[in-house]
């Protein structure tokens, strides 16, 4: 780590000492050392974004290019959960990029498409049934704010087969097992929590509606 603090400070050093050296009519002719290496980790980009990517950097030197010019791209890619740019001093580009995580499938206008942890919708030529598929016309936003809550308790969320979104902000879940969890619009912890509880006991073991939209009332159909 010292020794890259070192050949850094170097550099800018030099790099002073030589624009000293330049007016402004001869900085312009005055070739910078040109970006040759560029070190992509965490994704694989298709030929068209990477070939923008290389493009873009490899006719730049690392005090010309703008790391908002890299974003832009990146930030086109709804694969992309995070990432980090480093300009690795005299002539090389790091990129760490951290891939977003799938969390459900759903359907809009007829195409299919993966639901990302980055509240993204990422285009899928199959249907995803290892994901828990969405019904309705939801935001991201507010499915991951609803899946947080989940998280927020015990409910198990791999034993969900399908979300159902309303109009109105409201959730109903459908199990893996067929039970059909009807959700209110607000308190949703604590309705969760409740819903664990009763179908855990043995006496509800036969539940196909579990109707908590009310409060202070649980209709049971079986």
């Amino acid at each position: 780590m010292l020794q890259q603090i070192n050949k850094k400070i170097i550099f800018y050093i030099s790099l002073i000492i030589i624009l000293g050296t330049f007016n402004n009519k001869n900085l312009k002719n005055f070739d910078l050392p040109k970006i040759n290496i560029v070190d992509i980790e965490g994704i694989e980009f298709n030929e068209n974004e990477y070939t923008k990517i290389t493009n873009l950097i490899k006719f730049n030197n690392l005090l010309s290019i703008q790391k908002s010019q890299i974003k832009e791209i990146l930030n086109s890619n709804n694969l992309i959960e995070k990432y980090e740019v480093f300009k690795r001093y005299p002539s090389s580009i790091e990129i760490k990029i951290v891939k977003t995580n799938f969390l459900a499938s759903t359907n809009i206008n007829g195409k299919n498409y993966l639901v990302g942890s980055n509240g993204k919708f990422i285009n899928t030529k199959d249907s995803s049934k290892n994901f828990p598929f969405i019904f309705g016309n939801f935001e991201t936003k507010k499915f991951l704010e609803f899946k947080n809550i989940i998280l927020q308790t015990e409910f198990n969320y791999n034993k969900i087969r399908n979300f159902y979104y309303f109009p109105s902000g409201r959730w109903d879940i459908e199990m893996i097992s067929g039970v059909l969890i009807k959700l209110p619009i607000t308190g949703i912890k604590e309705s969760l929590n409740l819903s664990i509880d009763l179908l855990d006991d043995i006496e509800f073991s036969d539940i196909k509606i579990l109707d908590i939209r009310q409060k202070n009332q649980i209709v049971i159909n079986d």
